[in-house]
C-alpha cells in the first residue's frame, strides 16, 4: 500500500475520492450473477456455436481462449475497476477521469439504447415460441393444410419449423423496402417483453438482483439437461467429434483472428456501459481483477456448454439429413437403372443408402457432370448439412425446434428451451437497461425520488421506438442493427476507454489507485496491455471491419416464399443510409464533447465530493456504504474504507484505507 501511495503522489485523481452513498447489491454472489447474467446472452447459444463450426471447431476454440486472456481480461478489469472505484455509471466515470472524455459514457448509452431497441424484440420471438408450446402436438411439428389432401406448398418446400417461422411468426416479406405493416403478434410479444423488462427494474438494483437469481441460473440447469438428452441422440457424438476436431488452417486466416476477437469483445458486454453501472453498485473494497476473472471464466464455460449442445443437436440433425438425402438419390439411382438410363460403369458399387459417406462421395465425384445433372443426385455430407441453417436466430427458432418435436414430451423440452432463451435475453437486457438509467440517476438527483416513474417512461419510450421491429420486416432490421449499429460503435469506445486509462489518466497510475482502493494489487502486465495491446487490437478490428464493409457491399439473408429458400440481398440505398447514420450518431459525442470542453470555458466537473449534499434515494435500500461520511477528521487519521461499518473490529488480514498524501 505504501508502495502505492509512492507511486500515486500527492494528487492521485478521483479514483481514490470517498464517493457518496449509492444502492448496493445484497450480496457478492448477487453482484457476480448480475454481471454473468448480463455479459451470457443468447450469442453464446447461436453466434458462438456458429463461428467455432465456420472458422476450423477446435481451432476456434483455442484462439478464442487465446485472446479471452490478452484483450477480454484486461478490458473487463478495466471497466469493472473504474465503476466499483468512481461509484457511478459511465458518464460519470469518464468525466471523473478528465471533463474531455464524458462522450465515452454518452456514446455508451446511445448505443444501449439502440441495443435495447432491437434486443427486446428477440425476446418477444421468445415469449410467443414459449406460448405455442404447450400445445400437443406443437404447432411447427407438421404442416398445416391448403385443403383436402394437400399441404401447404411453402411449407411443403421447406420444412414445417422453417414454415412457422418464417410465415407464421413473422410473416416476413420478401425484402427489407417492403414493410408489411405491424404484426400483431409481434406487438403484442413485444409488450409483454418491455413489461418484463420494466417490473424486473422497478425495485431498483436489489430487486433486479432477485430476478438474476433465476434468470441467470435456470439456463444453466436447462442446457445441462438439454446437453444429456441431446447426446443421446443418434449422430449425436459426430457433432461434438466435428466441434472438437481442429482445422489449424484458420489460424492463417485474418477471417478467424477478427471473429474470434469480435466474439470475445462481446461476449464479455464491453463498452455497453453496464459493467461499470453493475460494479457502481458492488463493495468498493471487493477483488475486481478476481471479478473479472471469475466472469470472463464462467462467460467461457457457458459458451462451451452451450456449443456442445448446439452440436450435438446439430449432428443428430444432420445425420437425419443425410440419410434422407442418400434415400433420395438410391430411389432416383433405381429409377434410372429400371429403364436402362445408367451405364454399367457408373453403377454404385452396393446399396447406396449403406455406403459410408467417403465412399459414396468418391462414386459421385466419379460420374460425369453431364449424367449427374441429369440423375439429380447430390453430394450427401454431413458436414454441409450442419452449415445449413446455423446462422443467427435461425439457430434456435428453426433447427432447435425441429429437433425438440423428435424427443418424448416435445412441448415439455420445448417450453424449457424457450424458456432459457428468455432468461438468457432478460439478464442481458436488465444490464443493458441499467446502463441507461444508472447516468440519468446519476447526471440528475432530482430523478432519484422517481426512479419508478423514469423507469416507466424509459420502457415505454423503448416499446413505442422498437415498433418498427416488429413490423413483417422487422427481422431484416433486427439483422442490421446487430451486424453493423450495435457493434461497430462499440469498438470506437472500447479503444477510447483504453486510451482514457493507459494515456491520459496513466496505467500505472490507474493501477496503484485500484490497489490502494481495493487493498488487492493488480498485475502490472495490465498496463502495456492497455497502453497498447487493447487499442491497437481495437483499432485493427474495426479497420478490418470497415473495410469489409467497404469492400464487400454488405447483404441481408431474405425469404423468398415462391421457392421457400432463402437468399442474400444487399441493403437497399436507404437502409445504408440509416444504418450508418446512427453509427456515427453512436460515436459523435466522443469528439463533440471533447471539442465543446477544449474550446468552451473551464470550469470543474462534479466531483464525488460535490455530491455528497444531493438528497438519498427514497427507496430505503442499504447504500453501498452503510455508514454516513463521517465528520473531518485530523490530518494524519486513519479512516476506515468505505463500505466498512464504524466501530466495527478489523478482521484478520484487513488494511485499513489511507487518504491520498498521508501515511501511516
Amino acid at each position: 500500500m505504501q508502495k502505492a501511495q509512492q507511486v500515486l503522489g500527492e494528487d492521485a485523481g478521483p479514483l481514490q475520492e470517498e464517493p457518496p452513498p449509492r444502492p448496493a447489491w445484497t450480496s457478492k454472489a448477487q453482484y457476480i450473477l448480475a454481471q454473468l447474467g448480463f455479459s451470457v446472452g443468447l450469442g453464446n447459444v447461436w453466434r458462438f456455436p456458429y463461428l467455432c463450426h465456420q472458422n476450423g471447431g477446435g481451432a476456434f476454440l483455442l484462439l478464442y481462449l487465446l485472446l479471452l486472456f490478452l484483450l477480454g481480461i484486461p478490458l473487463l478489469f478495466l471497466e469493472l475497476a473504474a465503476g466499483q472505484c468512481l461509484r457511478q455509471g459511465s458518464v460519470g466515470v469518464w468525466r471523473s477521469i478528465s471533463p474531455r472524455l464524458a462522450g465515452i459514457g454518452l456514446a455508451s448509452c446511445l448505443v444501449c439504447v439502440f441495443v435495447a431497441l432491437y434486443y427486446n424484440v428477440i425476446i418477444a420471438w421468445s415469449l410467443l415460441y414459449l406460448a405455442r408450446s404447450f400445445q400437443h402436438p406443437l404447432p411447427w411439428q407438421s404442416c398445416p393444410s391448403a385443403g383436402p389432401n394437400r399441404t401447404e406448398p411453402e411449407c411443403a418446400l421447406s420444412s414445417p419449423t422453417t414454415y412457422f417461422w418464417y410465415r407464421q411468426t413473422l410473416d416476413v416479406t420478401p425484402e427489407m423496402g417492403v414493410g408489411g405493416g405491424l404484426q400483431p403478434a409481434l406487438v403484442g410479444g413485444l409488450l409483454g417483453a418491455w413489461a418484463l423488462v420494466g417490473a424486473s427494474l422497478l425495485k431498483g438494483i436489489k430487486s433486479s438482483g432477485k430476478v438474476l437469481y433465476v434468470s441467470t441460473l435456470f439456463p444453466y440447469l436447462v442446457l445441462f439437461c438439454l446437453l444429456v438428452r441431446g447426446l443421446l441422440l443418434e449422430g449425436a457424438p459426430e457433432g461434438v467429434r466435428i466441434m472438437f476436431t481442429p482445422k489449424v488452417s484458420a489460424w492463417g486466416t485474418g477471417q478467424a483472428w477478427r471473429q474470434a476477437a469480435t466474439q470475445v469483445f462481446f461476449a464479455l458486454g464491453l463498452g455497453f456501459g453496464s459493467v461499470i453501472a453493475y460494479a457502481s453498485y458492488g463493495a468498493r473494497r471487493s477483488n475486481c481483477h478476481r471479478d473479472a476473472v471469475l466472469v470472463a471464466g464462467l462467460n467461457a464455460l457457458t459458451s462451451l456448454l452451450a456449443t456442445l449442445v448446439v452440436f450435438a443437436v446439430l449432428g443428430a440433425r444432420a445425420t437425419r439429413r443425410t440419410r434422407h438425402c442418400l434415400r433420395r438419390n438410391a430411389e432416383l439411382v433405381s429409377q434410372a437403372l429400371a429403364v436402362g438410363g445408367l451405364p454399367e460403369t457408373a453403377r454404385p458399387p452396393g446399396n447406396l443408402t449403406a455406403l459410408p459417406a467417403p465412399q459414396y462421395s468418391a462414386w459421385l465425384r466419379g460420374l460425369p457432370p453431364a449424367l449427374r445433372d441429369a440423375l439429380g443426385v447430390t453430394d450427401c455430407r454431413l458436414e454441409e448439412e450442419m452449415n445449413k441453417g446455423v446462422e443467427g436466430p435461425g439457430l434456435a427458432f428453426i433447427v432447435f425446434t425441429e429437433t425438440l418435436t423428435l424427443l418424448p414430451v416435445a412441448p415439455l423440452w420445448s417450453s424449457l428451451f424457450f424458456l432459457t432463451l428468455l432468461g438468457l435475453g432478460l439478464g442481458t437486457m436488465l444490464g443493458t437497461a441499467q446502463a441507461v438509467l444508472t447516468p440519468l440517476l446519476d447526471a440528475f438527483p432530482v430523478l432519484r425520488r422517481r426512479r419508478a416513474l423514469l423507469t416507466v417512461l424509459c420502457c415505454a419510450g423503448g416499446f413505442v421506438l422498437g415498433l418498427p421491429f416488429a413490423q413483417r420486416s422487422g427481422s431484416y432490421l433486427v439483422a442490421a442493427f446487430d451486424d453493423y449499429v450495435a457493434t461497430l460503435p462499440l469498438l470506437a469506445v472500447a479503444a477510447c476507454e483504453a486510451v482514457a486509462v493507459a494515456w491520459v489518466y496513466g496505467a500505472e497510475r490507474f493501477l496503484a489507485a485500484v490497489w490502494e482502493v481495493t487493498g488487492h494489487r493488480p498485475w502490472r502486465l495490465y498496463g502495456p496491455l492497455w497502453r497498447f495491446g487493447s487499442p491497437g487490437a481495437m483499432v485493427a478490428l474495426l479497420g478490418a471491419s470497415l473495410g469489409q464493409l467497404a469492400l464487400r457491399p454488405p447483404t441481408y439473408q431474405a425469404w423468398d416464399s415462391a421457392t421457400a429458400t432463402s437468399w442474400r440481398r444487399p441493403y437497399p440505398p436507404w437502409a445504408l443510409a440509416l444504418t450508418l447514420g446512427l453509427m456515427v450518431v453512436a460515436v459523435l459525442p466522443i469528439p463533440l464533447v471533447a471539442l465543446h470542453r477544449a474550446v468552451g470555458p473551464p470550469r470543474d466537473p462534479p466531483g464525488p465530493r460535490d455530491q455528497r449534499a444531493e438528497e438519498p434515494e427514497e427507496e430505503g435500500e442499504s447504500a453501498a456504504d452503510p455508514a454516513a461520511p463521517a465528520a473531518p477528521r485530523a490530518p494524519r487519521a486513519l479512516p476506515r474504507c468505505p463500505d466498512e461499518q464504524e466501530g466495527a473490529p478489523l478482521e484478520d488480514g484487513e488494511e485499513l484505507c489511507f487518504p491520498i498524501g498521508h501515511t501511516a
